[in-house]
């Protein structure tokens, strides 16, 4: 029988998406419970070092989305503790949380994100007029050299927190007030192309023995909200998921494969869910053959609604066995490789 494993949780912290953190750290951790493990939360503030460093865990499971969590903070602490844990390492979670430098990852692999332009937040202005007047020139700037449809975002939020999306109609005033709405949430707005279509992710678990292997596709809907919004995504009932995704076993293959690509384009491993746009035309007729990938979520939620262990489920794959295998594959992985040091030369 396999060794039952002590398992620090890890959820909160200083970000916008520490409730959905800890709704997601409390799945795992009862899935960890149910799976033989002994599970403990801890909360990622000023004295999880301490609380790692005592604990005597022998892997620490980081379900801290957004700021600090998601984005290599907490993973270099956790090197720096010598502890193995779950997900990706320092340098994916960093590049996979910033969309602008992912974008630029991605469009070197040759994978289809969407046309757009990063606007940094202006440096030493603080008027709301002056704001707003900068912005409304990268608004120009972009809607001649994107398109005139465009989705603002902040570049290093998930949960879709700060995401507007903009048709032609839309006046540029109206773009501009949502770039700096994002430069509120985020030194960088992003502005890219609308791409529309029909909303999908698809995730990639990567453990032993098998490596990464996509999950279903799953569609989403939501239709009391424009697009898969923050309220659309953790409200009970406000979005309609179907997994597998309606879209035949060819495109299956096609969306699968993206995944696991852009999964390994920028370094994860363990789990991660990559978001895409399928066709990109009129509402209620997308082009199957357009692809868009909007972005790669290194930790995904493991709240009751969320997608990735629904995906897993309809794998075959329930949530206990999930986890299970996820803590396994970081303790037989164990901490980062270390270096001795190098004497000084006499």
């Amino acid at each position: 029988m396999a060794k039952a494993l002590s398992v620090a949780v890890v959820q909160g912290g200083a970000s916008m998406e520490a409730e959905v953190s800890r709704a997601s750290a409390r799945g795992v951790a009862d899935a960890l419970v149910r799976a033989g493990h002994a599970a403990v939360r801890l909360e990622l503030d000023a004295w999880l070092a301490e609380s790692v460093r005592t604990g005597g865990f022998d892997v620490v499971f980081p379900v801290a989305h957004g700021a600090l969590g998601e984005d290599g903070a907490l993973q270099g602490l956790l090197e720096v503790l010598d502890v193995p844990y779950v997900g990706s390492g320092v340098l994916a979670s960093a590049l996979a949380m910033n969309k602008a430098a992912a974008r630029r990852v991605l469009l070197a692999d040759g994978l289809p994100v969407a046309r757009g332009t990063a606007v940094p937040r202006p440096t030493g202005v603080e008027g709301v007029s002056e704001l707003a007047a900068l912005a409304l020139e990268a608004v120009v700037r972009a809607r001649a050299e994107v398109g005139a449809e465009l989705v603002v975002k902040p570049s290093s939020q998930g949960s879709a927190l700060g995401v507007a999306r903009f048709g032609e109609e839309a006046t540029s005033e109206a773009v501009a007030a949502a770039v700096v709405a994002a430069w509120k949430l985020d030194d960088v707005a992003l502005l890219e192309h609308f791409a529309r279509g029909r909303e999908l992710t698809c995730g990639v678990l990567d453990t032993p023995p098998q490596g990464a292997r996509a999950l279903p596709p799953t569609e989403i809907v939501s239709p009391q909200d424009a697009f898969y919004t923050y309220e659309a995504r953790y409200a009970p009932g406000r979005s309609v998921h179907t997994c597998p995704a309606d879209i035949g076993a060819a495109l299956t293959r096609v969306v699968q494969k993206l995944a696991v690509t852009a999964h390994r384009s920028l370094g994860c491993r363990d789990l991660s869910r990559m978001d895409l746009i399928l066709g990109d035309g009129p509402p209620g007729a997308p082009s199957l053959n357009s692809v868009t990938i909007l972005e790669v979520n290194t930790m995904p939620g493991f709240t009751p609604t969320s997608l990735y262990p629904e995906a897993a489920a309809r794998a075959g794959i329930p949530l206990e066995e999930l986890c299970d295998s996820l803590v396994r594959a970081a303790h037989a992985r164990g901490p980062t490789r270390r270096l001795a040091a190098r004497p000084l030369p006499t």
